[in-house]
């Protein structure tokens, strides 16, 4: 191996320190230190440069003072180094070698004491240079403290230990904020792992119902010695009535799943003529539970997806005829208000609902009345798909318990988005010549 090679792999060997944000923070830190440092310096040789200038011509350095104490009879200091030699000058001439011998001892007095000042100013520049670069090390250590307990709390967290907070105190700053911000979005995750896991539990619950279901009836029906025609054919209706519920119940899940994702493409629909068709196809269930059903549906265009719209529309319909009393009464309207949002509003007479029951109502398997062996004609999942397929459309949901019972559910959509006014058509006016 040369030695080429070998310097080569030894240099590739060598690695630069990782750029952290403390070092970047403390090389900006001292960057900027010298730099200030550099240009108050270079102000400083310009003033006193200048000074010394003016001074110079104006004979007040290396000039003797106008009135100089008269010399004293004593012996001359002995000096290790004879004086130097002056220059000669003619008896004409005295007086003009005087002014310059001044001159040039003026001016190597002003060379040696910008030098002095450029010397001692970047011992000192260096000095102090090397002082901030260590300050700034330790200031940014401090400051990016608490990013480091971020750090470190985000590589701990999991679904175990969602509970978990910073709970940083101090000063209202930056890194507080992350850090209040941060402990929002755990606690966001919490709820939302906790939903999950509940709503997996009901729906293993609701789903595990009938096929135990369907089991037990097809086991009866095997059990017996001897079956009748009549009795396998009521054990075959149980079991597709169950087969029934069970595929309402995996496409309500599917439709809620849909509604969460959100919607990608928009297009322009009416709220009012998704009503009116929704209300025709629940004309028979409306007749069969003693109903009465007041529509005031006026226009109420808006955007989103037609298909869910109708979904939602017909969840509230149907919520407002299940749960409701007998001869009550249904009343939907549609329409605008000054703003341009669009809305939908379905109440009806029912059973008397609290106050602090009503969010409940909208959360997965929820019932007012939730008793597990209690006989039910829905799936628990309505108002949670209204609400899904809602936050999916950017609507807000105000629901009002009724006075006398029943509740009044408004859903308020956006206005329908203004199109774009296109670009003024111009016509190209002929090049004259």
């Amino acid at each position: 191996m040369s030695v080429n090679d070998r310097l080569v792999r030894r240099a590739g060997g060598l690695r630069l320190p990782r750029r952290t944000v403390r070092l970047r923070l403390t090389l900006v830190y001292g960057a900027l230190f010298l730099l200030s440092s550099l240009a108050l310096l270079a102000v400083t040789y310009v003033l006193v440069a200048q000074a010394t200038k003016n001074g110079a011509a104006s004979g007040h350095i290396g000039q003797p003072a106008p009135h100089a104490p008269p010399a004293t009879s004593q012996p001359p200091l002995p000096s290790s180094a004879p004086p130097p030699p002056l220059p000669k000058s003619s008896p004409g001439d005295r007086d003009g070698g005087n002014f310059v011998l001044m001159g040039e001892m003026a001016k190597a007095q002003r060379e040696a004491i910008m030098h002095q000042l450029l010397v001692q100013s970047g011992v000192a520049l260096a000095l102090m240079t090397v002082i901030s670069i260590l300050l700034g090390w330790i200031i940014a250590g401090r400051i990016l403290h608490r990013l480091r307990t971020i750090t470190t709390t985000v590589r701990h967290i999991s679904a175990n230990n969602l509970h978990e907070r910073l709970g940083f105190t101090g000063p209202s700053d930056e890194l507080k904020t992350l850090g209040d911000t941060f402990d929002s979005l755990l606690a966001r995750l919490e709820s939302s792992f906790h939903a999950q896991q509940q709503f997996v539990a009901n729906a293993s619950h609701e789903l595990r119902t009938p096929l135990a279901r369907q089991r037990t009836l097809g086991q009866l029906a095997l059990s017996d010695p001897d079956p009748s025609l009549e009795s396998l054919r009521e054990a075959h209706e149980r079991i597709l009535a169950a087969g029934s519920h069970q595929e309402r119940l995996i496409e309500a899940l599917l439709t809620l799943a849909r509604g969460q994702t959100g919607i990608d493409t928009r297009r322009p629909l009416d709220l009012a003529a998704i009503a009116r068709n929704v209300l025709s196809s629940r004309a028979d269930e409306a007749n069969y539970r003693h109903v009465t059903v007041h529509a005031d549906l006026n226009g109420a265009p808006t955007a989103g997806n037609a298909g869910l719209a109708e979904r939602l529309i017909t969840n509230l319909v149907d919520n407002a005829l299940r749960h409701n009393i007998p001869d009550g009464r249904l009343h939907i309207t549609t329409g605008t208000d000054p703003s341009g949002n669009a809305h939908v509003t379905v109440s009806n007479t029912g059973p008397d609902v609290p106050a602090d029951e009503v969010e409940r109502l909208f959360q997965p398997f929820q019932r007012l009345n939730d008793t597990r062996t209690a006989r039910r004609d829905g799936l628990g999942l309505g108002l949670s798909i209204v609400q899904a397929i809602a936050q999916a459309h950017d609507a807000a949901i105000t629901t009002v318990p009724g006075p006398t019972g029943g509740l009044t559910i408004t859903v308020t959509f956006p206005p329908v988005p203004a199109p774009p006014h296109p670009a003024p058509h111009r016509t190209p006016t002929p090049a004259t010549t």
